[in-house]
């Protein structure tokens, strides 16, 4: 026999609540930093009760830890939606994305004014920024085919201390439309693409193999996307197929 009790909610509506909690979230740490945003000020922004929010996530720092993968998410679909064909055209558009969203930038200069504890406390969350996937079959792939150079190996050494090293120039990231002497960070990312075409590629035209280098590249990020978005909803406590995208 059936329990009485309230039936329980569409999955896509706990969905779309715990997106729109997090949308409040953004807004509100990027106003006025984590260890001055409370549960209260969430449920406030968000329009829902304060245990609604404690449905979703048991602690503060859980809800950051989601708004993290959420972003990551939405910085693998940009990086998608361009369709890079190549090593050095997928790091450049990775790095054209990220500098343009503001929460990856404080977690990925560990701006303790938007962080707060987080970068006191050196979390993995706060500390670690990356696209995942199967990275290393990636680059043998491209190896394989002709597109990157074998030697002298360390291949994921020397593609992030490219990317961070661009990234973490003196002064912190650029702006969008570029500080007087400094770089924009289309031209950034623009130069994170040369700097790993130079140092990676083979420098041998791909010819015929260029449609197969693309398409492992595209491969890549699907799978990248797949594993983002299963860990995102992992994060909404609900099943993969019922993520959906971001709110808007």
């Amino acid at each position: 026999m059936a329990r009485a009790g309230r039936p329980p909610q569409d999955p896509a509506r706990q969905v779309e609540r715990a997106h729109r909690i997090l949308d409040a979230v953004a807004e509100l740490v990027l106003r006025w930093g984590y260890d001055k945003t409370t549960i209260d000020d969430i449920a406030q922004r968000a329009g829902v009760a304060k245990g609604t929010i404690y449905l979703h996530w048991k602690t503060r720092d859980d809800i950051f830890a989601a708004l993290l993968r959420r972003e990551r998410v939405s910085l693998v679909e940009a990086v998608r939606d361009r369709e890079p064909a190549t090593l050095s055209e997928l790091f450049g558009e990775f790095s054209r994305a990220l500098l343009r969203r503001p929460l990856l930038h404080a977690v990925l200069s560990g701006d303790s004014e938007v962080l707060g504890k987080l970068t006191r406390q050196k979390r993995e969350n706060a500390a670690r920024l990356r696209i995942d996937g199967p990275f290393e079959a990636y680059v043998a792939r491209l190896i394989e085919l002709g597109a990157v150079r074998e030697q002298p190996g360390h291949h994921v050494l020397v593609t992030t201390s490219i990317v961070y090293g661009f990234l973490f120039l003196p002064g912190g990231l650029p702006g969008e439309q570029g500080d007087e002497g400094r770089p924009s960070g289309d031209h950034i990312a623009d130069l994170v693409a040369d700097t790993i075409e130079r140092t990676m590629s083979t420098g041998k035209p791909l010819d015929a193999a260029a449609k197969a280098v693309a398409d492992a590249t595209l491969a890549f990020l699907d799978a990248a996307a797949e594993l983002a978005g299963r860990r995102l909803a992992a994060s909404l406590g609900a099943e993969p197929a019922s993520t959906g995208g971001p709110a808007k």
